[in-house]
């Protein structure tokens, strides 16, 4: 399993490296002026309903591609944010800035040199846990080695460097606002409105099979964060005036594999046979050939850790976690309301036919 591949599946200088967070004054002030980056994707739409119900004033700022029909009431400005577009941010003044669709340094810089950064209070800046250069060991913490890429300093490329470029950006925003940004590093964001399918293929799978496989025996971590619950942390951190880094995820030891799957036959399918097959096995079916099993790391010990990550701080400062057959019920729910072309395959994960090929070659290994 390649660290890019995992780490860009899910989701520093200056005080954020001494100090873990700390609270801006006058905590709890409404109806701000935000410039929302993005927040037509999948989790920008959840926050930015999210800030339009705590009374905030939300303009946007995207290239008008994905679902341009969204907020029809709200301020829009169109443009591509790495060229001179983003010069239709200038002379506005701007309270906020949430950013949820930065992938490299670069961005940051076009965005805070178009803004006046004297009037922003706050610049909350949407990272992910794919920051952290190791995933070997459980219970990273905010302080814990982020991701580097030394010997390849400029490049932009974010299937390669997707972790370390967002540190690098988490440092850019951190020199354009010392001190003002909160940098929410994401776990696994699930919940309707997906588009990887990577969380979505459990309750789908579940939903529409007779018997699952289900990998190893139920045991592994699995940590996620509803994208609604990530919405609603993002305005708590405004609300408060929280800054640092915040390992935004679901508290680690919160699920298993066992009891996600067991929630998926409950809610969805009752009579669903979940059939649990040894890693041992599943080394030997070249699942990376043939889809994989979405999220699941077996044995694979580079990521022993990534489901682990220590997520106290945010826990300690208000992130809230509903419970996690609800995701999975609204899920299946939304991932019902879409056009047959879209639900005809999943984007990820086993086709039904490679799903049943092994667990045909399971039972038959049982029985001999």
């Amino acid at each position: 399993m390649k660290r890019r591949t995992l780490v860009k599946a899910i989701g520093t200088a200056g005080i954020a490296a001494s100090l873990p967070f700390h609270v801006l004054g006058n905590a709890g002030e409404k109806k701000m002026k935000v410039l929302f980056m993005g927040g037509t994707g999948f989790i920008g739409p959840h926050m930015v309903r999210a800030l339009v119900a705590a009374g905030h004033d939300v303009t946007l700022f995207n290239r008008g591609k994905s679902n341009p029909h969204l907020f029809p009431d709200l301020a829009k400005i169109k443009g591509d944010r790495l060229t001179d577009d983003i010069k239709q941010v200038t002379g506005h003044d701007w309270d906020l800035i949430v950013d949820s669709s930065c992938y490299i340094p670069r961005a940051v810089d076009t965005l805070m040199g178009a803004v006046d950064t004297n009037k922003v209070k706050q610049y909350v800046f949407i990272s992910t846990i794919s920051v952290y250069a190791s995933f070997s060991q459980a219970g990273i913490t905010e302080q814990s080695p982020l991701a580097q890429m030394d010997e390849d300093p400029e490049s932009e490329d974010i299937n390669k460097w997707y972790g370390a470029l967002k540190v690098r950006c988490e440092e850019q925003a951190e020199k354009a606002m010392p001190g003002r940004v909160t940098k929410v590093r994401c776990g696994l964001i699930i919940g309707p409105g997906d588009k990887t399918d990577r969380f979505t293929y459990w309750p789908v799978m579940a939903a529409k099979s007779d018997e699952m496989l289900a990998p190893g025996n139920g045991d592994d971590a699995l940590q996620t964060i509803d994208a609604r619950d990530l919405a609603d942390w993002v305005v708590h951190c405004i609300d408060q005036k929280l800054v640092g880094p915040f390992n935004s995820t679901n508290p680690a030891g919160l699920y298993t594999f066992g009891a996600m799957l067991n929630m998926c036959k409950n809610e969805l399918n009752p009579d669903l046979k979940l059939t649990w097959v040894p890693t041992e096995f599943l080394n030997t079916q070249n699942l990376g050939e043939s889809g994989g099993l979405p999220l699941w790391v077996g044995d694979d010990a580079e990521y022993a850790g990534i489901w682990k990550v220590n997520a106290g701080l945010a826990a300690s400062k208000g992130l809230k976690a509903r419970p996690l057959s609800e995701s999975i019920k609204d899920t299946w729910e939304w991932w019902s309301t879409l056009p047959e072309e879209r639900t005809a395959k999943l984007k990820t994960g086993l086709s039904p036919e490679r799903q049943a090929e092994i667990l045909t070659a399971w039972h038959e290994s049982q029985a001999s």
